[in-house]
């Protein structure tokens, strides 16, 4: 199939049942207010009248919303520009339906042509490129919106990949005086407690946890372990890695924090309540 007649055919799928809508909201309002003085046409050739206005309508918005554009563009076929601008084909519309209705009146309708009935022929020929209008920033609106949301998959995917190549990272804990190291991947280690001279290294080995003591201090751990964000202290005596974080519960007035398969529960001090919260709910 021609290029050119399938755009012709794709703009008609896009915009008939708008055109039709509005021809056939012409139609009806026109019917049941009777705006224009009609009164000798019996009700069949009124309704026919009537029908016409809306015909017009609908030509008229055919004419300069699908096939002005289409002609104009196959003559430009290497510019992406917009042919016509929103505003002014709805002057055009506009334009032409007042001019149509009014002679439409006066030689097919009989009417004697007054500023009171032009008056009313405007306020009903400005509707349809105000709903034009009004519909074409909804779709503009629309995706905007749905370009807005690809864009936000995207970086999420990006934001997940960069977590994911994070938690990959391998981390090193190094005892007092480096006589003892132990080394991890960021996405195993659990929580880091205070033990005395000594810190509590808890990590995910296999299908299970397991511990390793070094003797070293929370703090100089606490230190050790800065580079690396997913670490945060809820505790004087504990750090959690927060990508092990199920829940935060509480009990009269006291917090603690449920972590993911792990049956103990880790303290949470008021202290570090609020920076827990802001975590979690980021």
């Amino acid at each position: 199939m021609n290029k050119g007649l399938y755009e012709l055919i794709r703009l008609f799928r896009e915009n008939l049942g708008l055109f039709l809508s509005i021809s056939f909201g012409i139609f009806m309002f026109v019917l049941f207010f009777q705006p224009f003085p009609l009164e000798r046409l019996d009700f069949n050739n009124r309704l026919l009248f009537v029908a016409g206005l809306g015909a017009i309508v609908f030509l008229f918005l055919v004419l300069v919303r699908i096939i002005s554009p289409w002609l104009i563009q196959n003559s430009r076929r290497n510019s992406h520009e917009p042919v016509l601008l929103s505003f002014l084909g709805g002057f055009i519309i506009f334009t032409l339906n007042a001019v149509a209705f009014a002679f439409y009146l006066r030689y097919v309708g009989l009417v004697d042509i007054s500023f009171h009935l032009m008056f009313r022929v405007v306020l009903i020929c400005i509707a349809p490129p105000v709903i034009l209008r009004v519909c074409d920033n909804i779709k503009q609106l629309k995706q905007q919106s749905e370009s807005l949301v690809r864009e936000k998959q995207s970086l999420l995917k990006r934001i997940e990949k960069y977590e994911e190549d994070y938690l990959n990272k391998s981390i090193e804990f190094v005892s007092e005086g480096s006589s003892e190291s132990l080394n991890l991947m960021v996405a195993d280690v659990v929580c880091i407690k205070s033990a005395d001279n000594y810190v509590e290294v808890v990590y995910r080995e296999g299908d299970g946890f397991n511990r390793t003591l070094l003797r070293n201090t929370l703090k100089n751990i606490e230190q050790q372990i800065s580079p690396y964000s997913y670490f945060v202290r809820c505790h004087r005596t504990c750090i959690v890695n927060t990508h092990h974080i199920d829940k935060l519960e509480w009990s009269y007035h006291n917090h603690w924090l449920a972590l993911k398969d792990y049956d103990d529960k880790i303290p949470v001090s008021r202290q570090y309540l609020l920076k827990i919260r802001e975590i979690l709910a980021g």
